[in-house]
């Protein structure tokens, strides 16, 4: 099986999968929003105190998310007030999870002061940390030295 990274020239990032996601969640605000979204917060209000962004920002980003299909619009009324809209969470911006949890995880290991992370994702069934992992299709945990990286059907072979 070839390995494209053995021959790197050969192969263009043109059509490069991780530079359009960081497009998409590239910024700090974003993934942060993200993580808040994934944490429950529904709310702009909270949205804005919780990531510490101001109103603007928020806004934007928020508006952002929502054209990207990471986020909804919902509409909501308290009694007595007019009608807002609060922010769910897509099939899309759910698949985020894993990676939210994979650069938390990388954190707590690298950036957490010395009294350790501030939270902890625990399994609700088993009271253990909760870890990303690299998996095969099949099921197999994968160690990034077993990976081989293939072409796929995107590929742009530079001339």
């Amino acid at each position: 099986m070839e390995d494209l990274r053995d021959d790197r020239d050969t192969w263009s990032t043109a059509n490069c999968s991780v530079a359009r996601a960081m497009d998409i969640v590239g910024s700090r605000s974003t993934m942060l929003i993200m993580r808040e979204a994934l944490f429950g917060t529904h709310r702009f209000d909270d949205f804005v105190r919780r990531v510490g962004i101001g109103e603007p920002a928020m806004a934007a980003r928020l508006k952002e998310l929502v054209a990207a299909g990471l986020l909804e619009r919902v509409p909501y009324q308290e009694p007595g007030q007019r009608t807002r809209h609060e922010y769910r969470l897509t099939r899309k911006g759910r698949e985020l999870v894993p990676v939210i949890t994979a650069l938390r995880n990388w954190g707590d290991t690298w950036t957490a002061d010395d009294a350790g992370p501030s939270l902890l994702a625990i399994h609700r069934d088993c009271g253990e940390p909760i870890h990303a992992v690299l998996r095969c299709a099949a099921g197999h945990d994968v160690h990034n030295s077993e990976t081989v990286l293939t072409a796929g059907p995107g590929l742009i072979r530079q001339t």
